[in-house]
């Protein structure tokens, strides 16, 4: 049995814009996204300000994250793990 030509031109067609669809979504997944848009300013976020003193004070007495601090939102929790580490990294160089 054979299919008319326009309904196989159109599984081809739709074929061929299906792959190319997947193969570009694909090729922007592998892309690595820029540092910059994982980094950002928490300097005045009260979380990470907490989290630097912490990690100076964790640093200062040899602890690493004497205390364990569990934040409702998971900006807070990255806010202050940002500061923690900067706390701690800064305290240890001086």
């Amino acid at each position: 049995m054979r299919m008319p030509m326009n309904v196989k031109q159109c599984v081809w067609i739709l074929a061929v814009v299906l792959s190319m669809g997947i193969a570009g979504g694909s090729l922007r997944a592998a892309v690595p996204a820029s540092p910059q848009d994982h980094e950002q300013d928490y300097s005045k976020n009260k979380k990470y300000q907490q989290g630097v003193r912490e990690g100076q004070n964790d640093s200062k007495r040899n602890r690493d994250h004497s205390k364990k601090r569990s934040f409702k939102k998971d900006e807070d929790q990255r806010a202050y793990e940002s500061g923690y580490q900067q706390g701690h990294q800064s305290d240890q160089h001086r």
